[in-house]
């Protein structure tokens, strides 16, 4: 099917803005707004509806391998801290900041890695909180969950 193309000054409701593609074996999501494909399950908690959580460097190369849990593609990455945060819906009243009618699975209210690495130390990476809505910086040996994404511009993370 056709799909308009996308542009971030577009605000849709949850219903149409997400699509399950079922080419993918309904593992991705394709993100109307951004035009992102996300993973339907984010890696972290795929095997067992836990989170599992990893230092930043790790994170950032467990994308890259992605290509047989999710969908059976490759060009998988670690999310910019924009595109992350694109997805939160801070004024929802549950613990987990996505929109209400949302297709992803097993997303849990936890803080997710980015890939932006801060400008001011490089020490230092963004994470995006989806149990508070909040956005922060956090050392890169931290532990935090693991969501990646296909398509964008993306980052060579230092």
């Amino acid at each position: 099917p056709y799909y308009a193309t996308p542009s971030w000054d577009q605000k849709l409701p949850a219903a149409t803005r997400f699509i399950v593609l079922t080419d993918w074996s309904s593992q991705a999501v394709l993100d109307r707004e951004t035009g992102l494909v996300w993973e339907r399950t984010p890696l972290s908690t795929f095997f067992s509806g836990e989170v599992k959580t990893t230092d930043w460097a790790q994170a950032f190369h467990t994308c890259y391998g992605s290509a047989i849990v999710t969908g059976g593609r490759r060009g998988w990455r670690l999310p910019t801290a924009e595109e992350l945060a694109s997805l939160l819906s801070p004024f929802e009243p549950v613990n987990l900041k996505l929109p209400a009618e949302h297709p992803f699975t097993q997303v849990l209210p936890a803080r997710y890695w980015a890939t932006t690495t801060s400008p001011s130390n490089t020490d230092f990476a963004y994470f995006v909180d989806f149990g508070t809505a909040n956005v922060g910086v956090s050392v890169k040996n931290t532990q935090y969950a693991v969501w990646c994404v296909r398509g964008g511009h993306g980052y060579d993370g230092r």
